[in-house]
């Protein structure tokens, strides 16, 4: 870790904040290689089960790339692997969620696209800004099926930002909450999703995403073979023995 990246456990959750307010939390060289340090550290982490990514302050998530950087370094494609993107360059295994605190610009909205779930504040913005600027945006592609056709071609084209209520009608976000109770909002969902069996959870994610771009037969085939070793494992007895003798279960991940 490097201080413009903060690392924190709460039980089993994990909380990576981006720490560089004054910058609106905008990604320079050292929130890269932080970022990419704290999320290989989460993934190995046997013990964090659920990992919250958000920023510092009330002002920015993310504004995305520090320009007055990109301006003195003259960068023109970025380099494989310049930004760690989960589900990309970055393998992470288990379920992630962005708390965006304020404004999610450009690489801020990317960095609020991979996670799985995402909770705004209610002054959070997204907006995909890069036509302003004459970059590109390929990391956009997933928001395809995410989004309307109709709405991602506005929000590519105009690069105009969008309120958090919109984000949460138009189905990009699960919830948008007061700013004061955005950490508390994204830690109760964590710790739901923590509380439940790490094997099931984490072959949903993978289900979800493997079968996103199949069609229906390949699709339930590749869940089957997901969640064979699911069903096979000793969680599998736990849960339903739990059940019937009126206790919380006591996972094993195995």
């Amino acid at each position: 870790m490097n201080n413009q990246i903060l690392y924190t456990n709460e039980s089993n959750v994990t909380i990576i904040t981006i720490n560089r307010e004054a910058q609106r939390n905008a990604i320079n060289r050292e929130v890269r290689e932080g970022l990419a340090n704290a999320f290989r550290r989460f993934e190995e982490d046997k013990e964090a089960r659920v990992m919250i990514l958000t920023g510092v302050g009330d002002k920015a998530f993310c504004a995305g790339m520090d320009l007055k950087e990109a301006a003195e370094t003259s960068i023109g494609v970025p380099p494989k692997g310049f930004l760690p993107v989960i589900g990309d360059n970055i393998s992470i295994t288990k379920p992630t969620i962005a708390a965006v605190n304020g404004v999610a610009y450009a690489g801020g909205w990317l960095l609020s696209q991979m996670c799985d779930l995402c909770i705004a504040s209610e002054n959070a913005k997204f907006a995909i800004t890069e036509a302003k600027v004459g970059r590109g945006m390929p990391w956009a592609v997933p928001l395809m099926q995410m989004l309307p056709q109709r709405i991602i071609m506005e929000l590519l084209l105009t690069g105009e930002p969008i309120t958090a209520q919109r984000a949460y009608e138009i189905g990009y976000i699960n919830a948008v909450v007061p700013s004061r109770n955005l950490l508390e909002a994204a830690l109760a969902m964590a710790h739901k999703i923590a509380s439940n069996a790490p094997l099931t959870v984490q072959a949903a994610r993978e289900m979800v995403y493997m079968t996103g771009e199949m069609g229906r037969t390949a699709a339930l085939k590749t869940a089957t073979h997901i969640w064979e070793h699911v069903y096979r494992s000793e969680d599998a007895q736990e849960g339903p023995r739990a059940f019937i003798e009126k206790r919380t279960p006591q996972w094993k991940g195995r």
